[in-house]
């Protein structure tokens, strides 16, 4: 089967209509996956920083809907949900309409890993048939990977994680 020019751009001129948008690498994505602001940061370990692009949840809507409907999560990827105040040990994340197995970083006020979890996934019908996840700590942010990347790259509690704009300077105490 043969595609023309012309039928490839009518094709990716329908996508947006469908909610999606192509991204770099030919790789197709939501709307509002492509929307989200992204950020490269830094996890500082033993064995030097690792880095990750993420993607921001600032808002209270972009944090509902994290990474809800996603069949995928580039390796060095995830997303970052930031508050502006210290959020409480007794509130935490869940995998309603999460389709992916993920680990989460509760990060202090200092920018230092104060918890992690693993994840699994929920495809109950209704949100209350989904598990929470409690931070346990108090936390400023959160930071959601591919279930297994923390523990396949040394990432621990105590670790420092560092982005554009972020008050902690905990990356600077060493």
């Amino acid at each position: 089967m043969t595609t023309n020019r012309r039928e490839v751009i009518k094709g990716l001129a329908l996508l947006p209509a469908l909610g999606l948008v192509p991204t770099l690498g030919g790789r197709v994505a939501r709307a509002e996956e492509a929307g989200r602001a992204r950020v490269t940061l830094a996890i500082h370990t033993g064995d030097g920083p690792r880095r990750l692009e993420v993607e921001l949840a600032e808002t209270p809507a972009e944090r509902r809907r994290g990474l809800m409907g996603r069949d995928h999560l580039d390796a060095e990827a995830g997303m970052l949900f930031l508050y502006d105040g210290l959020q409480s040990p007794e509130s935490g994340f869940w995998m309603y309409r999460t389709r992916i197995p993920l680990d989460i970083a509760f990060i202090d006020a200092a920018g230092r890993i104060a918890a992690i979890h693993s994840m699994s996934p929920c495809d109950g019908e209704d949100p209350s048939q989904c598990r929470a996840y409690p931070a346990g700590v108090t936390y400023r942010a959160a930071l959601e990977v591919n279930a297994g990347y923390f523990a396949a790259r040394g990432v621990g509690i105590g670790d420092c994680v560092s982005w554009p704009g972020a008050a902690a300077s905990c990356a600077a105490e060493g």
